[in-house]
């Protein structure tokens, strides 16, 4: 197995936190991984994109033009890297940072409300554990108990109080990530 992920959005939004989250769930669970974060000069609002590659196999570059999975979290993100998804590849957008929405046909498009999802639990910070939770009910590149385990990795001791709220996150973008036809 090797899936080929971008993660797309604007600064703020949490998405190079998701992508080492998803880096560090593989290494926990023995997989090699790489995570490769670009962003400009502003870390919120500005636009930020992370690419990650989890493989059962050794990776021999970082480096991509096309990818197995793209997850944008805004329009400029939809605009950019729609194009770039393989035939056959997979892309979830947030339905509320993308106005216009995907057009390719040979694609699986999935919408996530994660924005709505993240203000009805009343933590906006939990967004980017909804989207990433998304993610793994239509492609399980990792395990929960991985993302678990690279939680208490990745976050501060101070804040591993929330891990379980961030768990219930991910179960709730699970459950309401939708297949557009």
């Amino acid at each position: 197995m090797k899936k080929e992920v971008i993660i797309s959005g604007f600064g703020g939004q949490g998405v190079l936190s998701m992508g080492k989250i998803l880096a560090y769930s593989g290494l926990m669970e023995g997989k090699e991984v790489t995570w490769m974060p670009a962003y400009g000069p502003e870390q919120r609002g500005g636009t930020a994109n992370v690419t990650v590659i989890v493989s059962d196999d050794r990776i021999s570059s970082p480096i991509l033009s096309q990818y197995d999975i793209a997850i944008v979290l805004n329009q400029p993100s939809l605009d950019k890297f729609e194009s770039k998804i393989k035939p056959g590849g997979i892309l979830i957008y947030d339905g509320f940072g993308v106005i216009n929405p995907p057009t390719r046909k040979d694609i699986k498009v999935y919408r996530i409300d994660a924005m709505d999802k993240a203000a009805e639990m009343q933590n906006s910070k939990v967004f980017n554990m909804i989207v990433l939770g998304g993610l793994l009910q239509v492609s399980p590149v990792v395990s929960d108990n991985g993302v678990e385990k690279a939680l208490f990795k990745t976050l501060p001791e101070r804040h591993h109080k929330l891990i379980p709220l961030n768990m219930e996150a991910i179960k709730a973008g699970r459950d309401i990530i939708q297949e557009m036809k």
